[in-house]
């Protein structure tokens, strides 16, 4: 008997996919990929779900997190990825949205949810932010810099360690090209950005497949 296994991808806006009309983002290629190996008759079904949401923090996250994980639980197993970062870290009216301390608890938190559901658990870094945005407020009130990325992925690779779960690090793989694989925004990802990504990943949904 085939399993079917489910893929439950939890993020903001890039984990969504913004900025790309021509993929739909790293985790729709990846449902593609995932749905076309299973076409071909290769091994069991993976189902993935986009559940990324545009401007989501993980105190967002942390509300919806047990609805979701509940929502969609496969018998045969489920595995979990968490991004976050990129909106907790951010300074807005002064203030940073989600300080270092909450959010190492939030995604602590977020991990020990996600055990009650799966054992394999992937946590993701923060991308780097282009240079031109570095330190900037931008239109939508927000300032983020590379240095506060930087201390939020430390975090996360700190609880990655701690628990044995998954480190997906597409910051060190941003890092050298990242003004030609940042959209202009400097925050999202342009289409090369998000077939990077989808990349990189590719592989870990592979053992599942």
């Amino acid at each position: 008997m085939k399993k079917i296994v489910y893929g439950l991808f939890f993020g903001d806006s890039i984990t969504y996919g913004e900025y790309d009309g021509v993929f739909g983002g790293w985790v729709d290629i990846l449902k593609r990929y995932a749905l076309q190996k299973f076409h071909e008759g290769n091994g069991d079904e993976l189902i993935l779900f986009n559940l990324g949401i545009g401007g989501e923090n993980t105190e967002g996250l942390l509300k919806r997190m047990p609805h979701e994980l509940s929502a969609r639980n496969s018998v045969d197993g489920n595995l979990v990825f968490i991004s976050y970062g990129a909106n907790d870290l951010a300074v807005k009216e002064g203030k940073q949205v989600v300080e270092p301390e909450q959010f190492k608890n939030n995604i602590q938190t977020a991990v020990q949810l996600a055990r009650q559901f799966s054992n394999d658990i992937y946590l993701v870094s923060i991308l780097p932010i282009s240079q031109t945005i570095d330190g900037v407020m931008v239109s939508s009130g927000k300032l983020r810099t590379n240095e506060e990325v930087g201390v939020y992925n430390q975090i996360i690779k700190n609880i990655a360690a701690d628990n044995a779960l998954g480190y997906i690090d597409f910051h060190t793989a941003f890092i050298e090209d990242k003004e030609i694989l940042l959209s202009a925004d400097g925050v999202h990802p342009n289409e090369k950005g998000y077939g990077m990504m989808a990349e990189i990943a590719i592989p870990i949904i592979e053992k599942y497949l």
